[in-house]
């Protein structure tokens, strides 16, 4: 069936099947429905207090509105069919219901201030729970954090560098998502703009008042530039940067559960819940929820740089173009909310080796940097001291022992200044305490 178009009155002949095709967004703008109900009603509402509709014609639209959505949410209405958009099928849709005062919900707007208001509303939504999100992940980081203060080794060059404990570790990851979490609080405060009134890119000559849909909406205030209002897709462009940040995250703590979850390292268990086995090896255990994070967060990049693209060309005021921001950006945020529980589920059911990260560090030589310490607190030189514990450590490897496990004796061949302190000095523990008390 073929349905009218809201823009057909100026045309002779009919679009072609193709280009109907081509042109609909309604496949995957039909996610809006919810907030093109919220917005065409505080629309409606505004009409009515400036006396551009009657109060009974605007509550005839206004309850219409509120029963389309009801019948939506309740499976009663499939948003389905040959219809241009979720603009086009909701105002159709409320004109055969209630006639020809469904034509008037249209009155000093464009549907380019239309889905900008639209996408404003949903994407501020989709904010928020990503936010939510990263909460509850924060929550089971710190809990994590608190059940695993054990040591373990640190790493640069992805080689055994200094004790650091597990709680230290993960906590890096805590710091860098809480940062997340206050760049979307950045960008949706920034976003805070009401783009309903600026109608196609000039306003509209009807006395409306945008305030009153702006406190309607919830928004902070109504947009300054009627051609920006429109044409702004900055907000999607920040918030998928900072959901590329987070996958970035996501992905680094990724790789790193990869990596401990092997036998090389085994430092750490991954539950079955968020592992899989393999068609053909029977001891195999996949670390496929972490690979799949790691995996998808080049795919938000992609949604980012899709965007970026797309906008870059774009002269003023709005262009059809901008249709395209819609997919990458349902994309992104399906994408990184999906993401943060997984890893959440994977963190909150995570077990941690505690005597396997200890053997490591004891393997690593990892007091090496405070044997050298202790040379310097007795008068070397620091390269000096460098030099000597590295020939320690040379020795070590020869005899496969650890530096604390040399006798004093033998530790005098290298320096007369070690003494009987020494042993105290370089101890795991003692050296994280005196690291600890500077972190803090």
């Amino acid at each position: 069936m073929t349905y009218m178009k809201l823009w057909g009155g100026r045309f002779k002949e009919k679009e072609s099947v193709l280009m109907e095709d081509f042109n609909s967004s309604l496949s995957f703008d039909k996610r809006l429905y919810y907030e093109d109900v919220m917005g065409s009603i505080a629309h409606v509402k505004m009409l009515s207090k400036c006396n551009i509709l009657t109060e009974e014609e605007s509550l005839t639209i206004v309850n219409e509105l509120s029963s389309i959505l009801s019948d939506i949410d309740e499976g009663k209405i499939k948003i389905e069919g040959n219809y241009e958009d979720i603009h086009s099928f909701m105002e159709i849709h409320l004109t055969k219901r209630i006639g020809d005062v469904g034509k008037k919900l249209h009155t000093a707007r464009s549907r380019n201030d239309q889905v900008a208001v639209d996408m404003r509303l949903y994407s501020k939504y989709k904010a928020t729970e990503v936010i939510e999100n990263l909460d509850v992940i924060l929550s089971t980081i710190e809990r994590l954090a608190k059940d695993n203060a054990v040591i373990m080794p640190g790493y640069t060059h992805l080689q055994r560098a200094q004790p650091v404990t597990f709680k230290q570790h993960i906590m890096a990851y805590y710091n860098m998502l809480s940062r997340d979490k206050k760049r979307l609080i950045s960008a949706t405060e920034i976003m805070d703009e009401n783009p309903l009134g600026c109608c196609a890119l000039a306003g509209t000559t009807y006395n409306t008042d945008r305030n009153l849909t702006t406190k309607e909406l919830r928004f902070k205030k109504p947009v300054d530039n009627f051609m920006d209002g429109v044409s702004d897709r900055d907000y999607l462009l920040e918030l998928l940067s900072d959901f590329s940040i987070i996958m970035m995250h996501l992905s680094r703590l990724s790789e790193e559960l990869i990596l401990w979850s092997t036998k090389e390292f085994d430092f750490i268990e991954i539950s079955d819940e968020f592992s899989t086995g393999s068609s053909i090896m029977p001891q195999k255990r996949n670390p496929d929820a972490a690979e799949l994070i790691r995996g998808k967060t080049g795919r938000v990049y992609g949604d980012l740089i899709s965007l970026l693209t797309t906008m870059k060309g774009i002269p003023l005021a709005y262009n059809k173009d901008m249709q395209e921001d819609k997919e990458p950006f349902f994309d992104g945020v399906d994408t990184v909310l999906k993401c943060l529980k997984v890893m959440n589920g994977m963190l909150s059911t995570l077990k941690i080796k505690s005597e396997n990260m200890y053997n490591a560090v004891k393997r690593g030589f990892l007091n090496a940097t405070e044997a050298a310490d202790y040379l310097v607190n007795k008068g070397t030189a620091f390269r000096d001291a460098h030099e000597v514990i590295g020939a320690i450590v040379l020795h070590c490897e020869k005899e496969h022992k650890a530096i604390e496990d040399l006798s004093l004796e033998e530790l005098k061949t290298f320096s007369h200044l070690f003494k009987e302190d020494v042993y105290e000095f370089i101890d795991y523990e003692n050296t994280l305490s005196r690291g600890i008390k500077k972190e803090m």
